[in-house]
């Protein structure tokens, strides 16, 4: 069955690297970061997701993810498209999110800005908004990851 992964997490968190140790070569990308010139870049998005599922490719969606919101359009494409929708939280605090993106080279980096408007606007994400299977991601060092049951917290 093809998969939509959701990677949900602060700017910093090792979503990327996740990504690319996890998924290279089994899934498709989609990233806003990929489409910074796009006038309508969710739009966007969601006609990539479906893209790359009707051609029989599973996707990985690597963005922050912060909200229900924002989670809900790739969550609702996934299921129209008979997809099982994976979340993967990031359990990172902001101070550590912080330093990793401090660490980045000129271009790569997040300004302070960003990181704490995503943290604003940052929900838990719940089994309720239409996850099949959620996964708490602990990043270790050297850029390891654990990766684990998600736990349920009452909202």
């Amino acid at each position: 069955m093809l998969e939509v992964a959701i990677l949900i997490g602060f700017q910093g968190a090792g979503k990327s690297t996740f990504r690319a140790q996890r998924f290279e070569g089994t899934h498709a990308l989609v990233s806003k970061d990929l489409l910074r010139n796009n006038r309508r870049p969710e739009r966007r998005q969601q006609h990539l997701i479906a893209e790359a599922l009707a051609s029989g490719k599973s996707v990985v969606v690597d963005n922050t993810n912060p909200s229900v919101e924002e989670r809900a359009s790739t969550i609702d494409t996934a299921r129209a498209l008979g997809a099982r929708v994976v979340g993967y939280f990031f359990e990172s605090p902001l101070e550590e999110c912080a330093t990793r993106n401090n660490a980045r080279p000129e271009g790569a980096r997040v300004p302070d800005v960003g990181l704490f408007a995503t943290a604003k606007r940052f929900v838990r994400p719940s089994t309720a908004e239409g996850f099949e299977e959620l996964f708490t991601v602990r990043t270790l060092p050297d850029f390891r990851f654990e990766v684990r049951p998600y736990e349920e917290t009452p909202r």
